[in-house]
Parts: C-alpha cells; sequence; structure tokens
C-alpha cells in the first residue's frame, strides 16, 4: 500500500485535493466533528480538563473554540486527548485498506504529529495567504485568532515544501488542481 499524504495550510485546498484523487481517504477533521458529536468517552475527558467550557454532550464546536481563544494552552490539552483517539481511527483505516494499491491520508499536522512514514508521497498544497484567508472568510465560523493560533503549531510552508515529493500550486480553480492530480498521479503509478 502507498500512503499519499497532503500537506498544506488551513484553507489552502488540502480536502478538495484529497477527495479528487480517486483512492480511499482518511479525513481527520471530519473524524474529530464525529468525536465531538458521537464519542461520550472524549467528550468525559475534554468536561473534565474544560469543566468551564464543555457544557453538554454532543459538544458544540463553538464550545470548543471559546476554550481554545480563552486560553491557548487549552489547545494543548484538547490536541493531547483528541489526537490519540484520532490516530486510533487512523490505524484502523491503514488496517481496513491494507489490500489497496493507494490511500490517501488528510490529516492536518501530519508532520508535526510525527504520523508520516518513510515512503510516504507527501503532496504539499500551495496557495496565496490573501486567497486563503478570503476563501476562510466565507466560511460561517471562521475566526482569524483561532486561524492565527493554529498557523502558530504548524511547521512552515517552507519547511512542509522541502520535505514534499510534490507541490500543488492552488489558485481555486479545478483545472488547475485536476492537471496537476493527473501529473502526480501517472508519475507514482
Amino acid at each position: 500500500m502507498i500512503r499519499i499524504a497532503i500537506l498544506g495550510n488551513i484553507g489552502s485546498g488540502k480536502s478538495y485535493v484529497a477527495n479528487n484523487l480517486g483512492y480511499p481517504v482518511f479525513d481527520a477533521d471530519h473524524e474529530v466533528s464525529k468525536l465531538y458529536k458521537n464519542n461520550k468517552k472524549i467528550f468525559l475527558k475534554l468536561k473534565k480538563i474544560l469543566p468551564n467550557n464543555i457544557k453538554s454532550f454532543p459538544i458544540e464546536k463553538k464550545e470548543i473554540t471559546e476554550a481554545i481563544l480563552q486560553n491557548k494552552n487549552n489547545l494543548k490539552k484538547i490536541i493531547k486527548i483528541v489526537h490519540a483517539e484520532i490516530k486510533k481511527k487512523m490505524n484502523f483505516f491503514l488496517f481496513k485498506n491494507k489490500n489497496k494499491k493507494f490511500i490517501v491520508l488528510d490529516v492536518p499536522l501530519l508532520l508535526e504529529n510525527k504520523l508520516n512514514k518513510k515512503g510516504d508521497v507527501l503532496i504539499f498544497v500551495d496557495s496565496k495567504k490573501s486567497d486563503i484567508l478570503k476563501k476562510l472568510k466565507k466560511r460561517k465560523n471562521f475566526n482569524k485568532k483561532l486561524f492565527n493560533l493554529f498557523m502558530k503549531i504548524q511547521y512552515s510552508s517552507k519547511y512542509k515544501m522541502k520535505k514534499s515529493d510534490f507541490i500543488i500550486k492552488n489558485d481555486f480553480t479545478k483545472k488547475t488542481i485536476n492537471i496537476n492530480i493527473k501529473d502526480i498521479l501517472q508519475k507514482i503509478r
């Protein structure tokens, strides 16, 4: 099995690229949302460390956001609890798809959390910060302060590009992305 990992900044188009490669995708952000909605154990752990923020089950995303904005150390506490569970879910996804030729990992903080392995094909989705911010501002719950906090815990774009096997320059047009994807798939097949 060849693992294709998608790297990039928040809002750069990683999920779009991941979902258009044509292989099974592990979407960590989606899995985190499911944890907040369905996992009572995660709720209890988060409520224990953030009793003033986490009120009821299922966990509301705004409660998480408020906890992080209240104290940036809360982000580390949340990550510690949530990432352990996401890692288990990713391992289950890998086991379930072990006979597939390719799988795709759409995991923010993949490098930062050392979830990559030697031999992974790393694709960096590069987008202009101004284009990213324009796109993110259209999102219903966009918070620039939260965006900046998340950017601080990520490795730099320069570092991720250096580590990557391929770079997709995303101008947020389907045509450009699809041409890049087709080119990369021809090279790795």
